[in-house]
């Protein structure tokens, strides 16, 4: 099973919701173990693991989006239970919650209760990047990394591990920035979207999150740039519960 391993709580009996998980671009199956830490009892935390990192270290990363989505697709619909379940992503996770829900909707799977993106603008914005950053050189291309700040200094400060990651964040932001928007019916699920104050995204780009659904969208904002979830985790974590309380 390529969901959170033993480390982490399991469900209780008391448990109402399944809450799907999808890593940030170069993420992995602990990226929101700060979440996990955080989180309370009725609400079972999984996430979703993609070829070339932690236990799938062998394979080879995948470069579509849409691969990546049915990746997804291919570990949770065993888990849909009778259960109420949401879908929480951040980044390019954020972009595949949304694809991850029409997929599964078009498959004739009950529709999540409610999406959760951080950090990401709306679909209909990501076919349009000002920077192409999968094909700089090395050095601009870890540049753009520093400036996003979601790279530890362990990692950039070691060449051997600097190796391993870099392909594998260059795969996953060439799925992002090969995207094409395709505009499709609306969903009727509500939204809650939250960005970081110092993120280099448009105001209106992210707003584009209420042509997504005819249900509403809620908007918050927290201090911090990109990755501005790993300094927040009880805030986050906090919406998610109180929005779920809420169903």
């Amino acid at each position: 099973m390529n969901f959170t391993d033993n480390t982490y709580r399991r469900a209780t009996e008391t448990e109402v919701f399944d809450l799907f998980c999808l890593p940030y671009a170069g993420g992995h199956k602990y990226s929101y173990r700060g979440y996990q830490d955080v989180m309370p009892s009725f609400i079972h935390m999984q996430t979703v693991e993609y070829p070339g990192r932690v236990g799938r270290m062998k394979e080879a990363p995948l470069s579509d989006i849409h691969d990546l989505v049915n990746e997804a697709y291919q570990q949770i619909t065993p888990h849909i239970k009778s259960h109420d379940y949401a879908i929480y992503g951040h980044s390019m996770g954020g972009l595949m919650a949304y694809l991850l829900t029409h997929k599964l909707i078009a498959n004739g799977f009950k529709k999540p209760v409610h999406l959760f993106i951080t950090g990401t603008s709306g679909p209909s914005a990501m076919s349009r990047f000002d920077k192409i950053r999968h094909k700089l050189p090395h050095d601009e291309f870890i540049a753009e990394m520093k400036i996003l700040d979601g790279i530890p200094e362990e990692i950039l400060s070691n060449p051997e591990l600097l190796g391993f990651f870099e392909p594998i964040l260059r795969a996953d932001f060439q799925a992002c920035e090969t995207y094409k928007y395709v505009p499709v019916e609306p969903l009727d699920i509500p939204i809650t979207v939250i960005t970081g104050s110092e993120e280099d995204m448009k105001i209106e780009d992210i707003r584009l999150w209420q042509t997504e659904t005819t249900a509403p969208t809620k908007f918050v904002q927290l201090p911090g740039k990109h990755f501005f979830i790993h300094k927040y985790p009880f805030e986050i974590v906090q919406i998610i519960a109180k929005t779920l309380k809420l169903k």
